[in-house]
């Protein structure tokens, strides 16, 4: 029978549950004892009246509280009981005690996260549905080594951090508890007190898989096991795939604003498969890059001020929509690469800044932990828990959604302390020198387990200064990043092509240095986003003269683009010549696809991409010598160029003339004697060119260029034209 309580001045413990500051509520609330001293203690701050359900016997209130205790004079309490309840409003609820479990996270993976080395630990933090001795609920548990208390609040207990303080796992900084009864799409968040201050914050899930849609920012207890993947002979034949010696066509996306239904709505990622995936593959592209579509709170950080690290942006719909887009570009033989941002994050205050009242993701002097120019905050490498977090992340797309690769924003500002900054606005490393020693140490270990543990994926980095083997392998030295952009050569061409033609001639270099350093890395050529943004117009409004010599202009340096070593990247709308900026809350101007200009140039890269992908010699030796020559690099009068792409069994040659002058009876020596074919001519009418050129040439037999053979062609004006023996 459970005997009333004394009218006595409270426990402190108890008063501490009450004042929701205890840091161990686990050693107050729940079972205790045994035998004639069992005593189970609950704090429901909702509840009229408790009782056990088990035997009926009722709790007694503590007077003035909201704490109840039951007394049963034995200790015949079963080790998972259940609560029957009634709240104030007269609602009746029967549940399972989150007090009577034990800890659901094992030591090792403690162990293995303070370390940095948990690869899988996204599968432990954060909230996920978990099963307890037969009793279904979720777990939760978060990383917050500074706190006091920690709660987890959600749409089950009214958002109050009272109901569900959670157990702190010592040394680890880890806070848990598994609460029974709640089940897949809960809302949850974390409430935090900092042991120091006593500031009271309301965080969202580092680990969350699913958000809300913004602006609202509560995580979602997701089914982590629903989806079945059809996918499974792109995904073997992946894991044999030589990406270094294959094509790789890559069209970069921006989700939200790719296309919209007609009322201005985002797509669901399942529309967007049927839809771009149609596009994609009808132009040629072997993959798909997606701007961050991890979650992000502002539209206008096109997802690079990342808040959820693991969970796709609800904008779109929910993860296991993702996962089928994924799905059915893999069935569709289109590889998805992912922009994903490990450099920096927002400040919002929901999300990872200061996240238990310290600077715990980010270093507290913002010498070395913020970014000015951006407004965000830099990642503490040197702590192991935070580079865990990173590499998890790595992991998760990898690994649960099948992604093909990562793209890593930024990585230049990663490996610089002093990027851009103020002379005395950084702090050096150890040695006294500018190079992020933590950042780099993290980025070489990613690299070697991903390519590791996911033979065939890529990463590639977004890295703009003259870093030393950012694509070699760790062992040697380097980043051992997959592929690296190449910025120098991006910035070169755009300078030289939006030069009047007539001054081409004394910019000559900007076309042939590139070559110079062409295949000290793995390079991608990228004609991104970030070039059609922020007043530099787009790819069409850079070039010089009339509409016509604009057009023509544009299918020439896609011309070269796509015969020139280095893996390529081509924005939305760049195929097709939009004349506006990308701007990311409208859709792109589709109906410019009426105009012969427009469709022209989307045709034209179509059969680029088709020209690439069929033949070896323009993709086979991308990142070698021997799979380039120059013919002739030296004519800057006329502003022509002409070189051999090479294979172990196919040569083409490519001759581009960058002035609006049709050139007759050109000569360029050849290598070998015989009738060259015009296997593609930019200038084609097919194109809406001037239809100028070849059909097929016989070679001479007189010396030129240092070759016994030569042929002469004509070439169309401010066109690239294709030959094949």
């Amino acid at each position: 029978m459970n005997k009333p309580s004394p009218s006595l001045p409270l426990d402190p413990e108890i008063v501490k549950i009450i004042e929701a500051r205890h840091h161990d509520p686990f050693s107050v609330l729940g079972r205790h004892g045994q035998d004639r001293d069992t005593v189970v203690r609950v704090f429901l701050p909702y509840a009229e009246s408790v009782s056990l359900a088990a035997d009926g016997g009722d709790f007694v209130r503590l007077p003035d509280t909201d704490v109840f205790e039951y007394r049963p004079g034995t200790g015949d309490v079963p080790k998972h009981y259940q609560l029957a309840w009634t709240d104030k409003d007269g609602n009746d609820h029967l549940q399972y005690d989150p007090y009577c479990f034990g800890p659901v996270l094992p030591e090792f993976d403690q162990h293995l996260f303070a370390e940095g080395r948990h690869w899988h630990i996204y599968q432990k933090l954060g909230g996920h549905r978990q099963s307890v001795a037969g009793i279904d609920g979720v777990s939760f548990s978060v990383w917050a080594p500074n706190a006091q208390r920690v709660s987890v609040v959600g749409d089950f207990n009214r958002w109050d951090g009272r109901c569900h303080p959670m157990r702190s796992l010592g040394g680890s900084g880890i806070w848990e508890i598994f609460i029974p009864g709640l089940t897949v799409g809960c809302l949850y968040k974390f409430e935090i007190i900092n042991r120091n201050s006593g500031e009271l914050l309301v965080k969202t899930d580092p680990y969350g898989q699913q958000f809300e849609f913004r602006p609202q920012t509560a995580a979602i207890v997701v089914d982590e096991d629903r989806y079945v993947w059809h996918d499974g002979e792109w995904m073997d034949q992946r894991a044999q795939h030589d990406w270094l010696h294959q094509p790789m066509s890559i069209y970069e996306v921006h989700l939200g604003s790719w296309r919209r239904d007609q009322r201005g709505n985002f797509l669901n990622y399942r529309d967007l498969a049927e839809q771009l995936v149609d596009y994609v593959k009808a132009l040629g592209f072997t993959h798909i890059e997606l701007l961050p579509i991890t979650e992000h709170p502002l539209d206008a950080s096109w997802g690079y001020q990342t808040t959820g690290y693991f969970a796709p942006t609800s904008r779109h719909g929910t993860p296991d929509d993702f996962r089928y887009f994924i799905d059915h570009c893999h069935q569709n033989g289109i590889g998805v690469i992912l922009d994903w941002v490990p450099a920096h994050f927002p400040k919002d205050a929901f999300a990872l800044a200061r996240f238990d009242g310290t600077a715990l993701y980010e270093h507290e002097d913002p010498r070395k932990g913020e970014h000015r120019d951006w407004g965000t905050l830099i990642y503490n490498y040197s702590r192991n828990e935070v580079k865990n977090f990173l590499l998890s992340s790595a992991f998760f797309w990898l690994e649960e959604f099948h992604l093909d690769g990562l793209r890593v924003d930024a990585v230049a500002s990663m490996l610089y302390l002093d990027y851009s900054r103020e002379a005395n606005d950084w702090i050096p490393n150890m040695y006294g020198g500018n190079e992020n020693l933590e950042a780099i140490d993290f980025l070489r270990h990613m690299n070697t387990v991903t390519h590791e543990q996911h033979p065939g994926t890529v990463v590639m980095a977004e890295e703009s200064t003259s870093w030393p083997q950012v694509t070699r392998p760790t062992w040697t030295g380097g980043l051992g990043f997959s592929m690296k952009w190449n910025m120098g050569w991006m910035h070169d061409i755009l300078c030289y092509m939006q030069q009047q033609p007539i001054h081409r001639a004394y910019h000559h270099d900007q076309l042939t240095f590139g070559l110079l350093y062409a295949f000290t890395e793995n390079f991608i050529l990228p004609f991104s986003h970030d070039e059609v943004v922020h007043g530099k117009q787009s790819m069409l409004n850079k070039m010089p003269g009339d509409e016509w010599q604009r057009f023509a202009n544009l299918r020439l340096l896609y011309t070269m683009m796509f015969t020139y070593p280095g893996k390529k990247l081509l924005f939305m709308g760049s195929e097709f010549g939009q004349g506006t900026e990308w701007s990311f809350n409208r859709t792109l101007d589709w109906y410019v696809l009426d105009y012969a200009h427009h469709a022209g140039l989307q045709t034209l890269v179509k059969d680029l991409n088709r020209l690439y992908t069929s033949h070896p010699a323009l993709y086979r030796f991308d990142f070698e010598h021997a799979g380039f020559e120059w013919i002739d690099c030296h004519d800057y009068q006329q502003s022509i160029i002409s070189y051999r792409r090479k294979s172990a069994h196919e040569e083409l040659i490519v001759i581009l003339n960058f002035t609006p002058v049709p050139r007759e009876r050109y000569r360029i020596g050849v290598p070998q004697p015989g009738t060259y074919v015009e296997i593609f001519n930019s200038d084609s009418h097919y194109y809406d060119g001037s239809n100028t050129g070849n059909g097929s040439v016989l070679s001479e037999p007189q010396p030129w260029m240092g070759m016994e053979h030569s042929i002469s062609v004509t070439l169309p004006p401010l066109a690239g034209i294709i030959l094949k023996m």
